[in-house]
């Protein structure tokens, strides 16, 4: 049986924020780990305290249905920006 600290080791994202505190911040790195953006932490833990979820889920559940997308973030922020026209 595997310690703690050895699968803590063995995580695929060794970069990831350390010292989350709150649920919008292990959403935010949720979203940049689904997406393979993981350069931009931040961005996403942002967008996760200040937009709604389901604004967020629903543009991540869009994504998902790109299997052959180079790059899963810009077709994200697309959507993203057309669900926010939409609502505004």
């Amino acid at each position: 049986m595997k310690s703690i600290k050895q699968v803590i080791a063995e995580t695929k994202f060794k970069d990831r924020p350390k010292n989350i505190a709150h649920e919008f911040q292990f959403y935010g790195v949720y979203l940049a780990e689904t997406l393979n953006d993981t350069r931009h932490y931040s961005l996403y833990i942002k967008m996760a305290k200040e937009l709604p979820r389901g604004m967020l889920e629903e543009a991540l559940n869009y994504t998902k249905g790109y299997y052959h997308a180079k790059n899963k973030a810009k077709v994200f922020m697309w959507k993203l920006a057309e669900l926010k026209k939409l609502s505004s």
